[in-house]
């Protein structure tokens, strides 16, 4: 799928798309944002397990904030999950519906977890070590999730996660949700294309397939098409928010990291290494795509009325969350899930004292030295932390 939506298609030379920038009239915001609402944008969120608990204080801080008004959310695996849980509470009670629905969430799947084989060993938690690294459970699932698949080791396909979402979201709800769009995104195993489902498609099935690891659970099937995670082609997908949202600004909620110093050197290591690789190249791929239509636009050399300029901005940790093992992605202490929380909620909160005023007005990260640096992310006072 074409991940630079900024451009107007059309089938024939003579012929106007039906795929129109976004104005008010093709995608207004909803009739309860108000006048205290100064700013409105759209939120892209990373998936990433339980660190998607960042992402959980990121969204309550933003939500707290009663001069943004949130217009779409996109989201990937742990992503969709804080996206659909946020909706069905604007739903039920706006923006401190959608923080209270979300920490009922989290809350809940740390209960559910409480009898995980996954524990930390007790050294790691004297030395305060998030990681199941040295967790007996871990390592073997782990490496036997490398020589059996799922369809042998898990014939019955038995996700407690699936039960929990099922019994938490209430999906009517989350598709009669007015005041918010809401796209997530899943693999088409077969293709290898993304799939994005919009708020009027949400349902389990389309939730589960966004968080469906290929190595762990077997492809979740609608309407007889197999996917996977969305992480592999949208992580997040930023593109439905041109033509599905009449916010320019793009804030994207990133937990993986781009940048890691150094060449990883154990088997573990290097496949961690690859796995940030993986599921942030569809993100830098959109990235750089929306910069190179900006330039053009900038440049006079396309048209801005059939061309969008975006403001694309990132809240991440850098410092804190790349401190961080993959195996603590399987971690759902409470312990943790609220130091994660905490984490993001500060961290956003940085963000929005440092570049509240660049919303609606500019790009608060410099895409271009994102691609032209050589192993350097830009500096911004929020996400240095």
């Amino acid at each position: 799928m074409n991940t630079a939506p900024t451009k107007k298609t059309t089938s024939k030379p003579a012929a106007k798309s039906t795929a129109k920038p976004v104005t008010k009239s093709a995608s207004a915001s909803s009739p309860r944002r108000a006048a205290r609402h100064e700013k409105s944008i759209n939120i892209a969120l990373q998936g990433g397990g339980a660190h998607g608990a960042f992402t959980w204080g990121v969204l309550d801080r933003l939500f707290e904030d009663d001069r943004i008004w949130v217009e779409a959310i996109s989201g990937t695996s742990a992503g969709a999950m804080n996206a659909v849980v946020a909706a069905q509470g604007m739903f039920d009670g706006g923006a401190e519906g959608a923080r209270e629905s979300l920490r009922s969430f989290w809350r809940s799947v740390s209960e559910a977890a409480s009898g995980s084989p996954y524990r930390r060993i007790p050294s790691a938690i004297m030395a305060g070590d998030w990681s199941l690294k040295a967790s007996p459970s871990y390592v073997f699932f782990d490496l036997l999730s490398r020589m059996v698949s799922p369809y042998e080791m898990n014939p019955f396909d038995i996700n407690p996660l699936r039960k929990l979402v099922g019994e938490l979201i209430d999906f009517e709800k989350v598709r009669a949700c007015q005041d918010m769009h809401i796209f997530i995104a899943a693999t088409n195993v077969e293709t290898g294309r993304v799939r994005v489902f919009s708020r009027d498609e949400m349902e389990l099935d389309a939730v589960m397939a966004s968080a469906c690891l290929p190595s762990m659970f077997k492809a979740v099937e609608i309407d007889g098409v197999p996917y996977w995670d969305g992480g592999f082609m949208g992580n997040p997908p930023l593109f439905p928010f041109f033509h599905g949202s009449p916010s320019n600004d793009i804030v994207i909620v990133q937990i993986n990291p781009v940048f890691r110093a150094g060449a990883p050197k154990t088997a573990k290591d290097i496949q961690n290494r690859l796995n940030e690789i993986t599921f942030n190249g569809s993100l830098l791929h959109e990235l750089r795509s929306i910069d190179f239509v900006t330039r053009l636009i900038e440049d006079g050399k396309l048209d801005p009325s059939e061309y969008k300029k975006m403001h694309l901005h990132i809240i991440q940790s850098r410092k804190r969350m790349r401190e961080l093992d993959a195996s603590s992605k399987l971690n759902a202490e409470w312990d943790f899930l609220q130091h994660l929380f905490e984490i993001g909620r500060d961290v956003a909160g940085k963000w929005l004292k440092a570049h509240f005023h660049d919303l609606g007005e500019r790009s608060s990260v410099d895409i271009r030295q994102m691609f032209t640096g050589v192993g350097v992310l830009p500096h911004h006072h929020a996400d240095a932390v």
